[in-house]
């Protein structure tokens, strides 16, 4: 299977030198130079993966990416100037799922890249999982084979990243885990001040699945610690 890559960034010659680093790798890349022309070419064609450029005139990318995420779920790695950890935290809570600053080196983005794509493509039900897959806490149901979760029987939308970590504290409900163990489990790669990236995460996971997200009644934090999901039964619930 050959993956489709969109590449968003409204200086053509990037676009262009990132597309050739693609097609290198053995992707197939599309271009996009704002915002509206990357959420029409996400609506009329397969898309896999998107590298998104924040600063853009007309449509940003951050708002292209919060448009985005309102009916798809695919990984969007984020690309900008701009290297403040404000930035970053900005993008993720508009449902990116990685970051990489200009200038970039084109090994560490296609890695990236790879990265994304495999994660995507386990968590989005192409590799067959065990039959015994089905984890429940309370009315929070997640079921590793389909890749679904749903809430009192109603779905919830995650991105591959937010399932990946609602999926580990589920499988793993009452126990507590660090920030840097959730984000090894869930990103496969050693946690470097991972406290800001998990944390964004987690407060979307929250807003989808409590009722009351500043009062959780599944996803809790352990201060001093890090977080862990309550191990609930259906009666637990109010």
């Amino acid at each position: 299977m050959t993956y489709r890559v969109l590449v968003c960034d409204d200086d053509p010659a990037i676009a262009r030198a990132i597309g050739i680093y693609l097609r290198s790798a053995g992707y197939e890349a599309l271009e996009a130079h704002d915002g509206l022309e990357a959420l029409e070419l996400c609506r009329s064609q397969t898309i896999h993966l998107v590298i998104m450029d924040i600063m853009m005139p007309g449509m940003d990318g951050m708002r292209a990416t919060e448009i985005l995420r309102q009916t798809q779920n695919i990984p969007v790695i984020m690309l900008s100037a701009k290297s403040e950890d404000v930035d970053k935290i900005d993008g993720l809570t508009v449902g990116a799922d990685d970051y990489v600053t200009k200038p970039f080196n084109p090994a560490e983005l296609m890695a990236r890249v790879k990265s994304q794509l495999r994660r995507y493509t386990a968590l989005g039900g192409m590799q067959k999982e065990s039959a015994d897959s089905v984890y429940r806490t309370g009315e929070l149901v997640v079921d590793d084979n389909a890749k679904t979760v749903t809430v009192d029987g109603e779905p919830v939308s995650l991105t591959p990243r937010e399932y990946g970590i609602l999926c580990f504290l589920t499988r793993h409900a009452g126990q507590v885990f660090s920030i840097s163990q959730i984000y090894e489990a869930v990103w496969n790669e050693p946690a470097y001040n991972p406290g800001n990236t998990v944390a964004v995460h987690i407060r979307r996971i929250r807003e989808k699945i409590e009722i009351n997200p500043k009062e959780p009644k599944y996803l809790k934090v352990v201060w001093g610690i890090g977080y862990k999901m309550e191990k609930l039964h259906p009666k637990q619930l109010g």
